[in-house]
């Protein structure tokens, strides 16, 4: 049977859902499919995609295994890099730029073929966004 979606979704916990899904939406573009509200402001769960992918998040607050994840504010670093394809690379990146995105990396061509760059969002997770597509072959 083939699946006309990712079968891998990252799951991201953040300090400030509700501020975190509008600064990836504003900021790199996904748009809500879902989002399920807790209590005092905080996010149960929501479900963020772009193109044929996506995240899914919470509030770190709310989650209800705190040994088995942590935030990157909770660790003191991002411990996993979420790669994202992105068509046009140089408007994506022109967008981040004006949102004020902390760029880490800037937009530069990859060895391996493509453009990428890099950013942190403001609670520490590193996105780094690109034109090389991994699964041409």
């Amino acid at each position: 049977m083939h699946r006309n979606f990712p079968t891998i979704t990252p799951g991201l916990l953040y300090h400030h859902a509700p501020e975190m899904i509008a600064w990836l939406c504003q900021t790199f573009g996904f748009k809500k499919k879902l989002v399920i509200p807790g209590e005092d402001g905080k996010i149960l769960h929501a479900h963020l995609v772009l193109g044929n992918g996506g995240v899914m998040l919470s509030s770190a607050e709310d989650y209800g295994y705190p040994d088995l994840c942590k935030s990157p504010q909770q660790t003191g670093a991002s411990t996993v890099e979420i790669i994202v394809f992105v068509e046009d690379i140089d408007e994506h990146y022109q967008h981040s730029q004006q949102q004020g995105a902390n760029i880490v990396l800037p937009l530069e061509d990859k060895p391996y073929g493509g453009k990428g760059y890099s950013v942190k969002d403001p609670e520490g997770y590193t996105w780094a966004f690109g034109s090389y597509d991994p699964w041409q072959s």
